[in-house]
């Protein structure tokens, strides 16, 4: 976990910044000193992922599969139906775009109990260029039946989320990023698998917002909650609610909400369809049909720059989610 730093996206005077790969790593090496069934295997990526702090710790339950994504996928499935817990980790694009169909079939089609961990998701990912920066991985995990789809927004929540995939029967697929994000969470925060939780009101702003619900997960979470202070200097209340698994989804507490609410915005660092602004559509348009409008990256792909740059041009900030709640109003 990071300490008290300013560097990172949304970085601030005072703001907390948490690596979530770094949190990442060193769960796995609590976990591995509490069971001996976890096995990690990393395509050739430890040093970034993180995973190289399990594979000081515990080298003989570490495997290194190369640049051989699929392979270590397959591997990991075999592996599992010896009663072993096995942690698949490499970036984004290479775990969901490269391995899809090793997932799919060998994990899926199983149901075998792999926790698939990527890091280097989404925008934030920076100068490594729209190759690397998967968009997409939310919403090609989600269609896969019985995997259950989590992003994280903070260091605190990363912690427990790996912790909740490891107790989890059945395939698990998280997503982490390589930059850091502001810390969002308290020290008390319990995350559960397919509970959303509401940020705001909270104890700092105990207003409950009844003109736009904003919705998001990872880092777009932090993004509504600064995009509800813009709104509160405009007259407009904002309830925020993080939803940090995308499957299954909360969708008794997202249809509670909305229909207290005249609009909704989702928020994300992924397309604006497919993800999280896919499942709350497909809610919404069948229970409670409202004013929504999606916050994401527009049918595009990446490109080379810093991450708050990035972020800025494809319309992924406070202002733009600001922005669509006055719209959908």
């Amino acid at each position: 976990m990071a300490g008290m730093e300013t560097a990172g996206v949304g970085g601030k005077a005072g703001v907390v910044m948490d690596s979530l790969r770094d949190a990442y790593g060193d769960t796995l090496v609590e976990l591995g000193n509490e069971g001996a069934n976890l096995v990690v295997f990393d395509a050739d990526l430890a040093g970034s992922t993180r995973t190289s702090k399990f594979a000081k710790a515990f080298p003989e339950r570490f495997f290194n599969m190369g640049a051989a994504e699929q392979g270590m996928v397959a591997a990991a499935a075999g592996a599992s139906t010896t009663g072993v817990v096995p942690f698949v980790s490499t970036f984004a694009m290479f775990a969901t775009g490269r391995a899809y169909e090793f997932v799919r079939q060998a994990c899926g089609v199983g149901h075998q109990n792999v926790k698939i961990v990527a890091t280097h998701a989404g925008l934030t990912v920076g100068e490594d260029g729209g190759t690397h920066q998967c968009l997409e991985d939310l919403a090609l995990m989600r269609m896969i039946p019985g995997m259950t789809v989590i992003s994280p927004a903070d260091g605190i929540e990363t912690k427990q989320a790996i912790r909740a995939a490891y107790a989890h029967k059945g395939p698990v697929y998280v997503r982490l990023t390589r930059d850091k994000f502001p810390r969002i969470h308290a020290d008390d925060y319990r995350f559960q698998i397919g509970k959303a939780v509401m940020m705001r009101p909270s104890a700092e702003a105990p207003s409950a917002g009844t003109d736009v619900l904003l919705v998001g997960c990872g880092l777009g979470t932090s993004i509504c909650l600064a995009a509800a202070e813009l709104l509160a200097a405009e007259g407009i209340e904002a309830t925020v609610l993080h939803c940090p698994t995308i499957k299954p989804f909360d969708r008794e507490t997202l249809l509670k909400l909305a229909k207290a609410h005249r609009a909704v915005v989702t928020c994300e660092e992924h397309q604006a369809h497919g993800g999280l602004g896919g499942v709350v559509a497909e809610i919404l348009s069948e229970a409670h049909p409202m004013p929504l409008r999606r916050v994401g990256v527009q049918d595009q792909f990446g490109q080379s720059g810093k991450p708050e740059k990035l972020l800025e041009a494809y319309g992924v900030t406070p202002q733009a989610v600001a922005a669509a709640a006055k719209a959908a109003l």
